[in-house]
Protein backbone atom coordinates (compact mmCIF):
# COMPACT_ATOMS: atom_id res chain seq x y z
CA UNK A 1 0.00 0.00 0.00
CA UNK A 2 0.70 3.38 -0.69
CA UNK A 3 1.28 6.35 2.26
CA UNK A 4 3.98 8.81 3.30
CA UNK A 5 7.45 8.06 3.54
CA UNK A 6 8.44 10.81 6.15
CA UNK A 7 12.13 10.46 5.18
CA UNK A 8 13.13 6.92 5.59
CA UNK A 9 12.24 6.06 9.30
CA UNK A 10 8.76 4.20 9.07
CA UNK A 11 5.67 5.09 10.39
CA UNK A 12 3.76 2.30 11.60
CA UNK A 13 -0.25 2.73 12.44
CA UNK A 14 -1.95 -0.37 14.68
CA UNK A 15 -5.30 -1.05 14.26
CA UNK A 16 -7.88 -4.01 15.06
CA UNK A 17 -11.05 -4.84 17.51
CA UNK A 18 -11.21 -3.40 20.81
CA UNK A 19 -9.39 -4.96 23.24
CA UNK A 20 -7.24 -7.16 20.47
CA UNK A 21 -3.51 -5.88 22.09
CA UNK A 22 -2.93 -2.60 20.15
CA UNK A 23 -1.12 -1.09 23.20
CA UNK A 24 0.58 -4.18 23.08
CA UNK A 25 1.56 -4.41 20.09
CA UNK A 26 2.90 -1.01 19.75
CA UNK A 27 4.51 -1.30 23.14
CA UNK A 28 7.50 -4.16 21.29
CA UNK A 29 7.73 -1.33 18.44
CA UNK A 30 8.51 0.89 20.84
CA UNK A 31 11.17 -1.73 22.42
CA UNK A 32 12.56 -1.69 19.34
CA UNK A 33 13.23 2.04 19.30
CA UNK A 34 9.67 3.50 17.33
CA UNK A 35 8.71 6.16 19.08
CA UNK A 36 4.67 6.09 20.44
CA UNK A 37 2.28 8.38 19.25
CA UNK A 38 -0.77 7.23 21.07
CA UNK A 39 -4.06 8.76 19.45
CA UNK A 40 -6.44 7.97 22.45
CA UNK A 41 -3.46 9.62 25.06
CA UNK A 42 -3.61 12.88 22.19
CA UNK A 43 -6.96 12.63 22.57
CA UNK A 44 -7.25 12.93 26.32
CA UNK A 45 -4.64 15.68 26.49
CA UNK A 46 -6.53 17.88 24.10
CA UNK A 47 -9.72 17.37 26.24
CA UNK A 48 -7.46 19.23 29.09
CA UNK A 49 -6.99 22.31 26.93
CA UNK A 50 -9.27 25.27 27.74
CA UNK A 51 -10.43 26.52 24.11
CA UNK A 52 -11.41 22.55 23.18
CA UNK A 53 -13.16 22.25 26.22
CA UNK A 54 -15.28 25.19 26.06
CA UNK A 55 -15.82 23.97 22.71
CA UNK A 56 -16.92 20.73 24.02
CA UNK A 57 -19.27 22.27 27.25
CA UNK A 58 -20.66 24.27 24.97
CA UNK A 59 -22.08 21.59 22.28
CA UNK A 60 -22.75 19.00 24.98
CA UNK A 61 -23.53 21.57 28.65
CA UNK A 62 -22.01 20.90 31.69
CA UNK A 63 -23.70 17.11 32.04
CA UNK A 64 -20.52 16.31 30.41
CA UNK A 65 -18.21 18.07 33.41
CA UNK A 66 -16.74 15.39 36.46
CA UNK A 67 -16.43 16.05 39.76
CA UNK A 68 -13.14 17.25 39.40
CA UNK A 69 -14.24 20.09 36.80
CA UNK A 70 -12.74 18.34 33.96
CA UNK A 71 -14.25 16.77 31.09
CA UNK A 72 -15.77 13.51 31.65
CA UNK A 73 -14.69 10.92 29.59
CA UNK A 74 -17.28 8.79 30.71
CA UNK A 75 -20.06 11.08 30.50
CA UNK A 76 -18.91 12.18 27.41
CA UNK A 77 -18.64 8.72 25.67
CA UNK A 78 -22.24 7.61 26.49
CA UNK A 79 -23.77 10.72 25.24
CA UNK A 80 -21.22 10.40 21.27
CA UNK A 81 -21.87 6.21 21.62
CA UNK A 82 -25.14 5.86 21.65
CA UNK A 83 -26.30 8.59 18.58
CA UNK A 84 -23.98 8.64 15.47
CA UNK A 85 -24.60 12.23 14.80
CA UNK A 86 -23.33 13.40 17.82
CA UNK A 87 -19.87 11.29 17.44
CA UNK A 88 -19.18 12.77 14.50
CA UNK A 89 -19.99 16.01 15.74
CA UNK A 90 -17.44 15.68 18.67
CA UNK A 91 -15.38 14.24 15.86
CA UNK A 92 -15.36 16.77 13.69
CA UNK A 93 -14.26 18.82 16.86
CA UNK A 94 -11.23 16.43 18.08
CA UNK A 95 -9.85 14.92 15.21
CA UNK A 96 -8.18 17.92 13.12
CA UNK A 97 -6.64 18.83 16.15
CA UNK A 98 -5.24 15.40 16.85
CA UNK A 99 -3.96 15.03 13.22
CA UNK A 100 -1.81 17.99 13.54
CA UNK A 101 -0.65 16.49 16.82
CA UNK A 102 -0.01 13.34 15.30
CA UNK A 103 1.95 15.27 12.46
CA UNK A 104 4.15 17.67 14.81
CA UNK A 105 5.19 14.34 17.22
CA UNK A 106 6.22 12.36 13.57
CA UNK A 107 8.38 15.66 12.10
CA UNK A 108 9.96 15.78 15.63
CA UNK A 109 10.88 11.93 15.32
CA UNK A 110 12.03 12.45 12.02
CA UNK A 111 14.33 14.87 13.25
CA UNK A 112 15.59 12.45 15.90
CA UNK A 113 18.41 10.58 15.35
CA UNK A 114 17.81 7.98 18.29
CA UNK A 115 14.88 6.81 17.49
CA UNK A 116 14.19 3.84 14.45
CA UNK A 117 10.66 5.17 13.57
CA UNK A 118 7.12 5.65 14.92
CA UNK A 119 4.19 3.57 16.08
CA UNK A 120 0.58 5.20 15.70
CA UNK A 121 -2.07 3.63 17.77
CA UNK A 122 -5.17 4.66 16.74
CA UNK A 123 -8.46 2.71 16.74
CA UNK A 124 -10.30 4.57 14.32
CA UNK A 125 -6.84 5.02 11.81
CA UNK A 126 -9.01 4.63 9.07
CA UNK A 127 -12.34 6.29 10.10
CA UNK A 128 -10.03 9.27 10.91
CA UNK A 129 -8.31 9.38 7.42
CA UNK A 130 -4.93 8.99 9.75
CA UNK A 131 -3.61 6.09 7.63
CA UNK A 132 -2.22 8.55 5.03
CA UNK A 133 0.23 9.51 8.39
CA UNK A 134 1.65 5.87 7.83
CA UNK A 135 4.22 4.22 5.84
CA UNK A 136 2.47 0.69 6.80
CA UNK A 137 -0.44 -0.69 8.51
CA UNK A 138 -0.65 -3.54 11.00
CA UNK A 139 -4.41 -5.19 11.74
CA UNK A 140 -3.99 -6.98 15.25
CA UNK A 141 -6.38 -9.99 15.33
CA UNK A 142 -7.60 -11.57 18.67
CA UNK A 143 -10.74 -13.59 19.59
CA UNK A 144 -13.57 -11.63 20.72
CA UNK A 145 -13.82 -13.61 23.62
CA UNK A 146 -10.69 -12.42 24.49
CA UNK A 147 -10.99 -9.58 23.52
CA UNK A 148 -14.35 -8.88 25.39
CA UNK A 149 -12.20 -10.12 28.66
CA UNK A 150 -9.73 -7.58 28.41
CA UNK A 151 -11.71 -4.53 28.34
CA UNK A 152 -13.72 -6.14 30.80
CA UNK A 153 -11.47 -6.35 33.17
CA UNK A 154 -8.97 -3.34 32.12
CA UNK A 155 -11.70 -0.95 31.92
CA UNK A 156 -14.60 -2.44 33.35
CA UNK A 157 -16.82 -2.24 30.06
CA UNK A 158 -19.76 -4.61 30.17
CA UNK A 159 -20.92 -6.37 26.77
CA UNK A 160 -22.94 -3.25 25.92
CA UNK A 161 -20.60 -0.59 26.39
CA UNK A 162 -18.19 -3.24 24.27
CA UNK A 163 -20.46 -3.62 21.78
CA UNK A 164 -21.40 -0.11 21.09
CA UNK A 165 -18.40 1.02 20.45
CA UNK A 166 -16.90 -1.43 18.27
CA UNK A 167 -20.24 -1.31 16.06
CA UNK A 168 -18.95 2.69 16.01
CA UNK A 169 -16.21 1.67 13.41
CA UNK A 170 -15.54 -0.49 10.77
CA UNK A 171 -15.64 -3.55 10.19
CA UNK A 172 -12.66 -5.83 11.35
CA UNK A 173 -13.02 -7.73 8.03
CA UNK A 174 -12.43 -4.30 6.26
CA UNK A 175 -9.69 -3.02 8.82
CA UNK A 176 -7.70 -6.17 8.30
CA UNK A 177 -7.79 -5.96 4.12
CA UNK A 178 -6.83 -2.51 4.46
CA UNK A 179 -3.78 -3.47 6.68
CA UNK A 180 -0.39 -4.45 4.99
CA UNK A 181 0.33 -6.92 7.65
CA UNK A 182 -1.58 -8.85 10.54
CA UNK A 183 -0.65 -10.11 13.94
CA UNK A 184 -2.35 -12.77 15.19
CA UNK A 185 -2.85 -11.99 19.08
CA UNK A 186 -4.08 -15.61 20.20
CA UNK A 187 -1.08 -16.51 21.96
CA UNK A 188 1.54 -15.92 24.21
CA UNK A 189 3.59 -12.50 24.51
CA UNK A 190 6.91 -14.33 22.70
CA UNK A 191 4.80 -15.47 19.94
CA UNK A 192 3.66 -11.77 19.63
CA UNK A 193 7.09 -10.48 20.33
CA UNK A 194 8.41 -12.77 17.19
CA UNK A 195 5.68 -11.52 14.69
CA UNK A 196 6.42 -7.81 15.72
CA UNK A 197 10.19 -8.22 15.24
CA UNK A 198 9.48 -10.36 11.72
CA UNK A 199 7.32 -7.15 10.65
CA UNK A 200 9.57 -4.71 11.47
CA UNK A 201 12.45 -6.06 9.97
CA UNK A 202 10.64 -5.97 6.19
CA UNK A 203 9.62 -2.44 7.37
CA UNK A 204 12.42 -0.98 8.26
CA UNK A 205 14.81 0.62 5.40
CA UNK A 206 17.94 -1.06 4.90
CA UNK A 207 21.31 0.69 5.45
Amino acid sequence: MSGNTFGQKPVIGIVGGIGAGKSTVAGEFVALGCVLIDADRIGHELLGEPDLRAEIVQRWGDRVIGSDGEISRRALGEIVFAVPAELEALNAILHPRMRRRMEERIEAMRKDEVSTGAVLDAAVLFEAGWDDLCTARVFVSAPAADRFSRVSRSRGWDREDWSSREKSQISLDIKASKCDYTIDNRFDVPSLREQVHVIFHRIRPKD
